[in-house]
Parts: C-alpha cells; structure tokens; sequence
C-alpha cells in the first residue's frame, strides 16, 4: 500500500465514536478527527455539553448521550449509531474521571467506581464494536492513558491503577487482534490545559510551577496536541503501528 503525504493523514470514510466528547481532550481529538475527514459521535453525559460540541463542529458531527457505566445500555447504543451514521471504524476511549485521596483514604468503593469508569467501560465498549471492525477487516482502537501508566503520582491510586491497567489491555488486546485488520494504541498525555487540569491547578500557583519546571518543553500542552496525535494512531500514516503507548507530554516523562 502506497500512500502519498495528502492522504496518509486522513480519516474520510471513518465513524469515530469518542467517549467522553464533549469537552477537554475528547473535544481535542474531535476537532481534529472531523478535520481529517471522520464522522465523528461524541458520546456523554451531559446533553447540553455534547450537543453544543457537535453543533460547534458541524455537517458530519453527532452526539449521543449515554452514560459508559450503563453496561447493559452499550449494545443498543452502538446499534443506534450504526443505523445512524454507520459502523464504527474508529473508538476512543476516552471517558474518566479523577480525585486525590492518598491510599490510606481511599475505600474499596472510590477504587471500584474508578476502575468501573475506565477499565471495564473501556472494555464493554470495546467488545461491542469489535464485531463490525473484525468483519470489516479494518479498525482501529485508542486508549487515553496518562503520565500515571509512567509514573509514581501520590495522592491518586485509584487512578493510577485504571490507567496502568489500560497499557495491559493495549498490549492483550493489540496482538489479539493484529492478524485481522483492528489496531490498538493509547496515549498518554501530560499536563494538558482541560477544565480537568484548570480544577487541580487554579489557586496553586506552586503546584503550576513545580509542574513546568520538571517539564522539559516548560509549558502545558493543548487538546490539539492530543487531537492530532490521535488523527495519526488512527490514520493509514500509522498502518504499521500497533500495541504503542505514546507520550504527549512535552518531555515530561523522559526529564527529570
């Protein structure tokens, strides 16, 4: 397959379905996925948030609300989408949540409602729309891990557990699937300018400080960054690439 630099990078004839859309990186990686030619459904929680996302976006950009921990809702949700706009070739796995609570604070109930939201979510999700990507012989998976797969973060155990937990399903499932056209890839990004990261950092200047100090590039990131990092793991140009847990971290994980 011979592929030239204007269309390595497009996306024409994908439905992304992305978890999570409506704001932050999952915005991010709408914005750029429609850009490069998907049909693109964000999925959420909040009507109004994932409406106003998808009419910000225009022709091509759907939305559906759902919410991920409702396991038994999933299948006709996805069927919903396939008469809708059409199977789905592409699925970002994006939803979560997170809270700061140092392991001896944190109950078994806070542990399972983290790893409820973002590993078996991820999972269920995944197993529904397997089908139609195996058949099709073409797919492609994406995980939103973090700098916690990487890293030691105090004060965040649950979280860290349902991101490291996400570099295991990546691997599992990548080469399960390799031979049959579907590839598996996660990113994980650094400190991005979110609402999220606004909630952790607004009013703790010193917090904001120590992070662009051990971070090389010395700046936050943007959802763009993830946006675009996304278009590529999903696009013909990564047709080779498969099983990768990549950075978008401005050398964070790599400094020191």
């Amino acid at each position: 397959m011979s592929l030239d630099s204007a269309s390595a990078f497009r996306l024409d004839g994908e439905v992304a379905l992305i978890t999570g859309g409506g704001s932050g990186l999952g915005l991010g990686m709408a914005r750029a996925m429609h850009g490069a030619g998907a049909q693109v459904v964000l999925l959420g929680r909040r009507a109004d948030m994932i409406q106003s996302a998808a009419e910000e976006l225009g022709e091509g950009a759907h939305w559906e609300v759902a919410d991920v921990t409702a396991y038994d809702s999933i299948p006709a949700l996805i069927e919903r989408i396939r008469e809708r706009v059409g199977p789905i070739s592409i699925l970002a796995n994006n939803a979560g949540h997170n809270f700061k609570k140092l392991a001896v604070d944190t109950s078994v109930e806070e542990f399972s409602g983290m790893l409820d939201t973002h590993v078996l979510a991820a999972h269920n999700l995944t197993r529904w729309v397997l089908p139609d990507m195996l058949e099709a012989g073409h797919g492609s998976i994406l995980f939103t891990a973090s700098m916690t797969s990487l890293l030691g973060m105090p004060g965040v155990i649950a979280y860290s557990a349902a991101k490291s937990a996400y570099v295991g399903m990546v691997r599992a499932l990548s080469v399960e699937v390799a031979g049959q056209g579907v590839r598996v890839n996660a990113i994980a990004p650094g400190w991005i300018e979110s609402p999220m990261l606004r909630k952790a950092l607004d009013g703790d200047p010193a917090r904001s400080s120590r992070i662009l100090q051990r971070t090389p590039m010395a700046r936050f990131g943007e959802a763009e960054d993830i946006g675009l990092a996304a278009v590529y793991l999903c696009s013909p140009a990564a047709k080779f690439v498969t099983g990768v847990l990549l950075p978008i971290d401005g050398g964070a994980s790599q400094g020191f």
